[in-house]
């Protein structure tokens, strides 16, 4: 496959999922909410944190990124709602409305609105799908659209479990700081993909 052909076909197919059926696109959301809950399971527990390194933030920005804003946010929705009510998809293969509510419950609100986000730039801007513009617009959504809900949340979960408040600097130590590194690598995953996969145009 020449170079010219391998740019035919890439535009073929984004234009072909978003001009399929709706029950298509519901069928697509779905499996990516169990690429979200398969990407959960990889976990590297922290001794200080109740927020574990996992690999489903991955998912959750591609989500966005191949689904659009719509199913990609539809996506996560399943995937907390479906956790929630009994498949037992959340990290360490736990489920129900107590972990929906517990440590890491702001996160799985960022994730809805980090999915959307990145599928609306996507959807509506084809020059923002190259690596750096891609890299900028995924490091917006991983850390301000699922991390600002992540660590409030954390704060209220402490509060209530703990009865103190925790500082500005703890809070960070438990719920960002630890996972800067290895969420660049997933964000420049991600972007390598949209470069690969997606049309320019």
């Amino acid at each position: 496959m020449n170079i010219e052909n391998y740019y035919v076909a890439r535009k073929n197919i984004f234009e072909r999922f978003q001009e399929s059926s709706t029950l298509t696109k519901i069928v697509f959301s779905f499996l990516m909410a169990c690429i979200t809950g398969l990407m959960a399971q990889i976990i590297i527990p922290l001794p200080w944190t109740p927020v574990p390194i996992t690999g489903q933030t991955f998912a959750v920005l591609c989500a966005g990124l191949f689904l659009g804003k719509r199913y990609g946010c539809l996506s996560q929705i399943l995937y907390i709602v479906l956790g929630i009510a009994f498949i037992p998809w959340f990290g360490g293969m736990t489920g129900g409305l107590e972990v929906a509510l517990g440590s890491t419950g702001g996160y799985f609100v960022g994730f809805i609105l980090a999915s959307y986000f990145v599928g609306y730039i996507t959807e509506k801007y084809a020059n923002a799908r190259n690596f750096t513009r891609m890299f900028a617009v995924i490091g917006i959504a991983n850390f301000a659209f699922i991390y600002i809900p992540g660590l409030l949340g954390l704060a209220l979960w402490f509060y209530l479990t703990q009865g103190t408040v925790l500082g500005v600097v703890d809070l960070l130590l438990m719920g960002l700081v630890p996972f800067i590194f290895g969420d660049l690598v997933k964000i420049a995953g991600c972007a390598g993909l949209s470069k690969v996969f997606l049309p320019k145009e």
